[in-house]
This record gives C-alpha cells, structure tokens and sequence, in this order.
C-alpha cells in the first residue's frame, strides 16, 4: 500500500464517519482532534466561532461544552443547531463585531477561527490572505476574549507564518502548532493552539471604508 492510498483510505473514512454521525463537515473530527490532545472546552464553557459554516464546529463545541454559550459567525446563513446562536456577517467589519457583542453579551472562554480564503492558485497570495485573516481572527479575540482564554486558528503555512505565531506569543502563555489526522495529506493548512490569554489592548475593527484590503472567505460546502 503506498503512503498516498493509505491518506486517501483515511480521507474517506472520515467523510463516512461524518455522514454516519450526522456531523455537517468531516473537519468536526479536526476539531475534536485538537480537543483530545490539548484539552481545548470545559463543561460550561463560551465559545466563539468564526467562519463557522456549515456548522461542524458549532456540532463539537456545543456538545463538549454542554450548558455553555456557542455563537457562530459566517458570511453565509448556518442551518440552525440546538443550543447555538449564528450571525451572519462580515468578521472583518464594525458592524458584526457589535452585533457579537451583543448576542453574546460577555466575555468568551474559546474563540475558534476555521475561516479559509479562496484559493486562486497562486499559493503566495493564498497564503498571504489566510495570514490575513487569521489577524482579523486575533483581533476579534482581542475585543472578546476573557483573560486566560483560548484561541484556534487555521493557517495555511508559508514564509509569512510567523507573523500569526508572534501576534499569538505576544498574547497567549502557550502557543502549539498541529496538523489533526483528520487534515488532507496534501493540505498546507495547520491549526495554532493557543491558551492562557494575557489580554492586549484591542485594534481598531475594519470600517466599512476598508473594503479596498477585504479578503474574500472560501465557501466551505458540507462534508468537506
């Protein structure tokens, strides 16, 4: 059996996995991946989670932390979930970030970030856009997150990496990288853990005036 077969074999197992289960996306096994090994919810737990279309993520969070407050945030509606508030909106604008403010009403343990930008094939700018995004992500973060809170962001890996890994050290006691099993062998993508926020003074959100810098998200399709 060759290395890429075995990738593909593991692929599909957790796209059946996710269909049996009745998880929306096959990246709800990433996420309680990152759970086991880092111990990311508690029971009771608030949880923000951004570019959270379809819902796979809102799914784990909400069972892992019970009674706690789950609240999604995407461009595109998210079918409803028990137990779980959505907006839809731009995280990279004014307006959303009040609107978070006010549904969520507090401060939030956990805020997950998954967004991705569209790919156009050139992997720098790719990059670059998810480098970006990831920033806004750690910006949101920054308005909402309580001291001593966690955060999990996907980046696509490149050159300009660091600039999300320095942002978070200045932020967080402990900063982890990790590729779940559950991630596409031939995915660039990584998630970076987070934990014990030490607060930071808060930048300005982007003003609708912004739309100039405004990364386009990826349309995550269900079970991808």
């Amino acid at each position: 059996m060759t290395g890429r077969w075995l990738a593909e074999h593991r692929q599909e197992r957790y796209y059946r996995l996710a269909k049996r289960l009745d998880y929306r996306s096959r990246a709800s096994f990433k996420l309680m991946q990152i759970d086991d090994r880092f111990g990311i919810f508690e029971e009771g737990d608030s949880v923000v989670d951004l570019g959270a279309s379809p819902g796979g993520w809102l799914q784990v969070a909400k069972e892992r932390v019970g009674d706690g407050k789950v609240i999604g945030v995407d461009l595109r509606p998210i079918r409803p979930i028990e137990g779980v508030t959505t907006i839809i909106g731009d995280v990279t604008k004014k307006e959303t970030m009040d609107e978070l403010r006010v549904k969520f009403g507090g401060k939030a343990d956990v805020v997950l970030s998954d967004m991705a930008p569209n790919v156009g094939g050139n992997y720098s700018t790719d990059h670059a856009r998810s480098v970006h995004l990831c920033t806004f992500a750690i910006d949101v973060a920054d308005h909402i997150l309580k001291k001593e809170g966690k955060m999990v962001v996907k980046v696509f890996m490149g050159d300009m990496f660091h600039i999300v890994r320095d942002d978070l050290e200045k932020r967080f006691q402990s900063v982890r990288t990790h590729a779940p099993d559950a991630t596409r062998s031939t995915s660039s993508e990584v998630y970076v853990i987070a934990k014990g926020y030490k607060g930071h003074r808060p930048r300005r959100m982007a003003e609708a005036g912004d739309d100039k810098n405004r990364t386009v998200f990826t349309k995550k399709g269900e079970l991808t």
